[in-house]
């Protein structure tokens, strides 16, 4: 109730200024001991790449774009929080205006183009926000990407830096190659590219671990909603033979499906027009994988049965961002309850029990 007489005023706003509201609004509340956070639940608790997730609903990258808020995203009920995307270098992102709403389909079209401030100002700023131990509320995932200006042949070394800095800060790491808003990214899941690429990560990511005697961070890669089926089965395959830790799937979509907004702009698009193609790619993606890797669900994701949906369609854990900008900060609240009444109604006693029994 107090989200439906709030949103109107927020919606008053320009998207960008409104999202910016929210950060600044969000680090206030990380200083304050608060809590809208469901009490624990262990049908839902899971243990995934040796993290536990005390339930399975996690915020999608793009929300908090430079690691602002990172303590405050389990008061809000969230089981994780995927950071990000971060840069190598410190980009402004694509001109102004660069999100729109789509209301009357709770959508959004963002054309940002990874606006964040660089991984070496957001590593410093991740130094003296997290405690000295390292150990946080609920995983932290960090999401990084390709720098605009950097060529894409020049790619992999753009990455290792972002994985440098901020692979002391991580629970995991995210690679992503699927943002339609960075020139030419998306050719990073060609499986050449994309073999290369991972391959330097990975062995990157373990000489760190050795260094620091600490296991490797699990290193997952995002993908897009408009990738074949036999591109999304190349990948899985790519994925498999480099020794990657998970896939999520998916990112915002190029396409346009059937919008009730008349509108022209250029952009990802996120929200419930792409809830049947995102986990119609995760139906895939769990085959494709065979049960050999985790992955992550995001797309559409409004509700409990949302939800479910996508876990019984393969994800392990699932991911929401646009849900919170139309259904407001309580959402992973009600999700978890949600999925506590499902469980009970399809009398499971766990929510691994859930996981891919619709493929």
């Amino acid at each position: 109730m107090f989200y439906s007489l709030l949103r109107p005023l927020a919606f008053s706003l320009d998207p960008e200024q409104a999202h910016h509201f929210a950060i600044r609004a969000l680090r206030f509340l990380q200083t304050v001991p608060a809590s809208l956070a469901p009490p624990s639940d262990a049908r839902l608790s899971q243990h995934v790449w040796g993290l536990h997730f005390p339930n399975p609903v996690g915020l999608a990258a793009g929300y908090d774009k430079n690691a602002a808020a990172p303590l405050v995203w389990s008061s809000l009920g969230f089981g994780f929080a995927e950071l990000g995307t971060i840069t190598a270098q410190a980009q402004p992102g694509n001109p102004k205006p660069r999100i729109f709403r789509l209301e009357h389909d709770e959508a959004l079209i963002n054309r940002l183009g990874f606006n964040n401030d660089g991984a070496v100002a957001v590593a410093q700023r991740l130094s003296s926000l997290l405690p000295p131990t390292h150990s946080h509320p609920i995983p932290l995932g960090f999401n990084i990407g390709k720098s605009k200006v950097t060529p894409l042949d020049e790619a992999e070394n753009d990455y290792l830096f972002s994985l440098e800095q901020l692979f002391p800060f991580a629970d995991y790491l995210v690679v992503n190659v699927s943002s339609p808003n960075t020139p030419e990214l998306r050719k990073l899941q060609e499986s050449e590219r994309l073999g290369r690429l991972l391959t330097t990560l990975h062995t990157r990511n373990r000489q760190l671990s050795t260094q620091v005697r600490i296991p490797p961070k699990p290193l997952l890669v995002k993908i897009a909603p408009d990738l074949t089926d036999d591109d999304i089965r190349e990948v899985a395959r790519v994925a498999l033979a480099v020794g990657v830790d998970g896939l999520i799937a998916t990112n915002t979509t190029i396409t346009r499906p059937s919008l009730r907004t008349q509108i022209s702009e250029e952009g990802g698009l996120s929200g419930k027009p792409l809830t049947a193609r995102a986990c119609e790619v995760l139906r895939v993606l769990y085959r494709a994988v065979e049960g050999k890797l985790p992955l992550i669900g995001v797309g559409g994701i409004f509700s409990a049965e949302d939800a479910y949906t996508r876990i019984r369609a393969g994800a392990s854990l699932i991911q929401i961002y646009t849900s919170l900008i139309y259904r407001g900060p309580l959402v992973p609240r009600t999700i978890v309850h949600g999925l506590i009444a499902r469980l009970s109604q399809d009398r499971l006693s766990h929510i691994r029990d859930a996981i891919g029994k619709d493929v």
